[in-house]
């Protein structure tokens, strides 16, 4: 059976000037994906990549293009690639699938996350929030911040809380934005004859009529 293409246009995501340093989570993540596509698609990789030092190469690629997913997300895409197609995924593929893999849940891509949490009004708890985890990731980076600071400063906080975020709700978390404490409501009593006279009596004065 061919292996299909390695190399393929990736979808639209943030660009290389906001990707964030790989971790040595998603060092080991890119490789533990590496050794699942070798067991699964074991003709069709060592088609791909039989040499040692392009796949190397081609690891670094992947690494770079899947940094702004949490490790849990790129297993799971991983996972479900294998699970819905009997070729060997190009990285193209495995963006989808790492998308894909998310989708019941209801969690946007990182960037437009962070869109939502800039454009986001006042009270912010009150919006209709595509997902909690955007809401909860906004908040852990301050509005205040959000609002008043390029986004070459913001987009890694932001990123960083979000893929906080993205992990919980991938273990099974479940997530809510939190209700804003309603204000106490107080009965106002009546004033007594004298209280109406007097108080009658004081705005006369301060008006002088």
């Amino acid at each position: 059976m061919q292996a299909s293409q390695t190399t393929s246009t990736t979808p639209p995501g943030p660009t290389d000037a906001r990707r964030r340093p790989a971790s040595d989570g998603h060092i080991e993540a890119i490789n533990q994906v590496f050794a699942l596509f070798r067991l699964n698609y074991h003709n069709q990789y060592y088609a791909a990549y039989p040499d040692a030092e392009q796949l190397k190469q081609i690891k670094k690629l992947w690494l770079e293009s899947l940094a702004d997913y949490p490790v849990e997300q790129i297993l799971r895409g991983a996972r479900h690639a294998i699970e819905n197609s009997e070729y060997l995924p190009t990285l193209h593929r495995m963006l989808e699938c790492c998308q894909e893999s998310i989708a019941s849940l209801g969690l946007p891509d990182a960037y437009s996350a962070y869109r939502e949490a800039c454009d986001a009004q006042s009270p912010r708890s009150a919006q209709p929030w595509s997902h909690p985890a955007v809401y909860l990731a906004g908040r852990d980076s301050d509005w205040f911040f959000l609002a008043n600071n390029p986004e070459r400063s913001t987009w890694p906080v932001f990123r960083k809380h979000y893929q906080a975020w993205c992990t919980r709700a991938l273990r099974g978390e479940a997530l809510a934005v939190p209700q804003e404490p309603a204000l106490e409501q107080h009965a106002a009593e009546p004033l007594s004859t004298e209280q109406q006279l007097a108080a009658l009596a004081r705005l006369r004065r301060e008006t002088q009529l």
